[in-house]
């Protein structure tokens, strides 16, 4: 199967289209500056040379479009026909209470992903421009969406709800939310397997450090907290975020200053971190070599930055109780010495120890005490490919293969019916078909047989599954 990887944002497609039988990354790219005449289209096909071109792209349809020419390009594709395109994986970046892991696209997780837009504006109307682009483009291919925050729907209440009236979590979703998901899960999993131990078996603290930075904790597998929260505004200090702060100094700048929520919203996400600390650069790279020239503004921020990371693995520390492994990762994260090296100094007493040589010369594990340190790179758009196969894989019976199935007949539900349906087996994988029946009844206000339930599933090829996993 191949698989097309897309991460649509505000002014951007980035694509990845991977060859999944041995993991293999056929071509990539971006179309950058959507909506003007200027645009750059980046692309890169397997084993040949990078093509740049500026030209006009209006919208995010014909950036899909334009990535769907070059990949069926006689002269620089990788495929002949669409029909090569097994499925189409969209990383989301906010998912909500609503999913728990990835899944088919529906309707109604399309409808509820547009619910989703009131706790990301900045971000779902665009990742839907992206999914609406393909059913226009690739009808017919199944889409499949990745959320951001799926990862962490396994925090416990004690560790999402604000100190805040119930009420507004109860009216408004008001929670921890926490983002990153996909790069948190993708980390731990990959050091589970450099380690050699399952990750069931594992309490790891996973440090994402880019220009959007967030760490979690990670008890056998789930995550049970994580800084960033109700938006990626909270939790650490970041490139252009100023990470969590005194709340009250929002309503004070603002009568200070008399500045609108718009402007305070944008001095905190775009104007404060690293940039707004050494008022010349978000870019960790030049932040540091300023430092290294003498700049006292610098190094505080360096300072500042390191801090708030320490603080937080010591704090994490105590909540998982045994820590297993620290893992840095993200552009920062995987390539900044001194940024580990500040991160990790005094936390020796605790068997965090770091080993000097091996961090300059950027290993995979760069410690040398009980708790391992490690930098495993991420690879978000591989852990969207995967997730991808994995959930088409499912349906390929049924969807693909065709192969008759003498017992079942004729649906016994309504088509609207059938895709609620699938929705809740794609968010209730480990569950029986009795326990399917209840919540489809909860969902529909209407009673479905378990019979009925097993029907279908095993009508779309997805009763094996569906059994294995409630076994």
């Amino acid at each position: 199967m191949n698989v097309l990887v897309l991460n649509s944002g505000s002014s951007s497609v980035k694509f990845q289209f991977m060859r999944m039988e041995d993991e293999g990354l056929l071509a990539k790219g971006i179309v950058e500056k959507i909506g003007s005449s200027d645009a750059i289209v980046t692309y890169q096909p397997e084993g040949r040379n990078k093509i740049r071109e500026i030209r006009e792209v209006l919208n995010h349809s014909v950036a899909i479009e334009i990535v769907l020419n070059l990949l069926l390009s006689p002269h620089h594709g990788v495929i002949k026909q669409k029909s090569e395109i097994g499925g189409i994986g969209h990383r989301v970046v906010h998912g909500g209470e609503d999913f728990s892991e990835s899944v088919l696209i529906t309707d109604k997780v399309r409808a509820a992903i547009q619910r989703c837009i009131q706790f990301a504006p900045l971000h779902n109307p665009h990742n839907l421009k992206g999914i609406e682009a393909c059913e226009k483009l690739l009808p017919g291919i199944p889409q499949v969406g990745v959320f951001d925050t799926a990862f962490h729907q396994t925090i416990p209440p004690k560790a999402y709800i604000y100190g805040l009236p119930y009420t507004l979590y109860r009216k408004l979703g008001i929670r921890r939310y926490g983002f990153h998901g996909t790069s948190h899960s993708y980390v731990a999993r990959k050091a589970a397997e450099i380690l050699g131990r399952p990750p069931a078996k594992l309490n790891v603290i996973t440090c994402h450090l880019g220009n959007g930075a967030s760490i979690t904790a990670i008890a056998g597998g789930r995550s049970v907290d994580t800084t960033m929260g109700f938006t990626p505004l909270e939790g650490l200090v970041m490139g252009t975020r100023c990470g969590s702060i005194d709340p009250a100094l929002v309503p004070y700048i603002m009568e200070r200053e008399k500045l609108g929520t718009k402007e305070i919203d944008s001095i905190m996400n775009k104007n404060s971190g690293m940039l707004g600390l050494t008022e010349t650069s978000n870019d960790m790279r030049e932040i540091e070599q300023e430092a290294a020239h003498g700049s006292e503004r610098h190094q505080l921020a360096l300072e500042i930055y390191c801090h708030s990371v320490k603080k937080t693995i010591g704090a994490y520390m105590a909540e998982l109780g045994r820590v297993d492994a620290v893992i840095f990762t993200g552009g920062i994260g995987e390539n900044s010495r001194l940024v580990r090296r500040l991160s990790t100094a005094g936390l020796e007493g605790y068997g965090i120890v770091l080993d000097p040589g091996k961090n300059e010369g950027n290993e995979r594990i760069i410690s040398s005490g009980r708790v391992k340190i490690m930098v495993v790179p991420t690879n978000e758009e591989l852990a969207i490919a995967r997730d991808t196969q994995r959930i088409l894989s499912a349906l390929k019976p049924a969807a693909v293969e065709a192969e008759p199935v003498p017992a079942a007949g004729p649906a016994a539900l309504a088509l609207d019916d059938v895709a609620a349906l699938l929705l809740i087996w794609a968010k209730n994988r480990r569950a029986g078909a009795a326990v399917l029946a209840r919540k489809w009844a909860r969902e529909t206000g209407r009673t479905i047989g378990e019979a009925d339930v097993t029907r279908e599933l095993g009508r779309l090829g997805l009763s094996a599954a569906s059994a294995r996993k409630a076994s």
